[in-house]
């Protein structure tokens, strides 16, 4: 993945890369994480008559400012109405680990989540967003493709086994398929 690359270019190519892994490998979900929309958009114009179920999980509403939902409101219609779903929820990794750092200064998720960063932000967000997604229902605890990124747009694509946070340690990294060159 080069970095230079414009986002939404580096988004695009990570989601043919993950389209074309979960079609040769009969994977039924695309779960993607997208913020306000844009990425959302791009998938569901690329899953059309794929057959594949596309699940996009957003930020929780009140991430940047209380009461705030960031997703476009706009594209959720336009994603239903094209057979995707939208999904805002609690943030697996974020939130009660947030308030507590935040009051006493150290949260054990906060360990997690430099572990799994310690393969990229897009790593971290993609494993969160499949706990999310199953945590709902919306994908059932089998290998699904997730899509992410570091800051705007998608850079990562991974097979996950998914599982709900309950079973957070049972959640798998089968394969990564992209993902940002880091050192």
């Amino acid at each position: 993945m080069n970095s230079r690359k414009a986002e939404s270019e580096n988004t695009l190519d990570t989601l043919k890369l993950a389209i074309k892994a979960a079609l040769s490998r009969q994977i039924k979900y695309l779960v993607v994480a997208s913020t306000g929309g844009d990425t959302a958009l791009q998938a569901i114009g690329l899953v059309q008559n794929t057959g594949l179920k596309l699940i996009v999980v957003t930020h929780n509403t009140g991430f940047s400012k209380p009461g705030e939902q960031q997703f476009d409101p706009k594209i959720r219609q336009e994603i239903a109405a094209s057979g995707g779903t939208v999904y805002t929820g609690t943030m697996v990794l974020r939130n009660i680990g947030s308030a507590i750092r935040s009051q006493f200064h150290y949260a054990e998720t906060e360990l997690i989540n430099a572990t799994l960063r310690m393969l990229g932000q897009g790593i971290k967000v993609a494993v969160e967003i499949v706990a999310m997604a199953c945590d709902a229902g919306l994908i059932p605890p089998e290998e699904v493709v997730a899509v992410a990124g570091t800051g705007q747009g998608a850079d990562t694509a991974v097979i996950i086994k998914a599982e709900s946070s309950n079973r957070f340690f049972d959640i798998k990294i089968c394969e990564i398929i992209i993902k940002p060159y880091q050192f």
